[in-house]
C-alpha cells in the first residue's frame, strides 16, 4: 500500500474537522470535529509508522497516548458544555463568549489600590 492513501484520507479528514470547527455554532458539534482531527492524526501517525518500518512502534504508541488524551478531552468538554447548557440554556458557542452574567464594565477604583 502507498503512503498517499492514507495521507489523503487524513487530510481531508482533518480539512473537514477544521471545517467543523470553523463553521459550527453548536459545542457538540464542535467538539466532534476537534475528535475529526485528532483523528485524521492517528491515521497519520499510523501510516507513517508502517511505511518506516519502525522497530519500536512509536507512531503506534503515541496514537494510543492520542487516544487517551481525546478520550479524557471529549468526557471533560462534555461535562463543560452541559452544565452551561444547564445554566444558559443554549450551547451556541457565539452567545457563550461572554461568561459574565452581566454585561456591566467593572468598576475602577483607584482608591482600592494598596501600595
Amino acid at each position: 500500500m502507498h503512503l498517499a492513501y492514507p495521507a489523503v484520507l487524513a487530510a481531508l479528514l482533518f480539512c473537514t474537522g477544521l471545517y467543523g470547527v470553523l463553521a459550527r455554532r453548536n459545542a457538540i458539534l464542535v467538539l466532534m470535529s476537534v475528535e475529526l482531527m485528532l483523528n485524521a492524526v492517528n491515521l497519520n501517525l499510523v501510516a507513517f509508522d508502517v511505511w518506516l518500518r519502525d522497530t519500536l512502534h512509536a507512531g503506534q504508541a503515541l496514537t494510543l497516548f492520542t487516544i487517551a488524551i481525546a478520550a479524557a478531552e471529549i468526557g471533560i468538554g462534555l461535562a463543560i458544555v452541559l452544565m452551561v447548557y444547564r445554566n444558559r440554556g443554549t450551547s451556541d458557542v457565539d452567545r457563550l463568549r461572554d461568561t459574565v452574567e452581566g454585561n456591566e464594565p467593572a468598576p475602577n477604583n483607584q482608591s482600592e489600590v494598596t501600595a
